[in-house]
């Protein structure tokens, strides 16, 4: 099972560094770091958390604005250095 960490870690990447929310889509090939991918993916997405969409040639994943407020402080609760910096 993924660590409360791991997942926090992802969905911090993706609404840091491309600000990927609701159809705004990253692909998967770009959080390869993340041993415990497939399962993060997994867990997030059976929560509504993390959108994820099939694409030719790739998979995109993308955080759901429906849950942004609970995504970001599950996020700060997780990694409180990101304490006010994602919005």
């Amino acid at each position: 099972m993924a660590s409360d960490l791991e997942k926090a870690q992802l969905m911090s990447a993706l609404a840091r560094s491309k600000g990927n929310w609701g159809e705004k889509y990253g692909g998967t090939e770009h959080f390869k770091r993340f041993q415990n991918l497939k399962e993060i993916i997994k867990e997030l997405s059976k929560k509504g958390w993390l959108i994820v969409k099939n694409k030719p040639g790739f998979t995109g994943i993308s955080l759901n604005t429906h849950f942004k407020r609970e995504i970001i402080e599950f996020i700060e609760k997780e990694i409180p250095s990101l304490i006010g910096i994602i919005k």
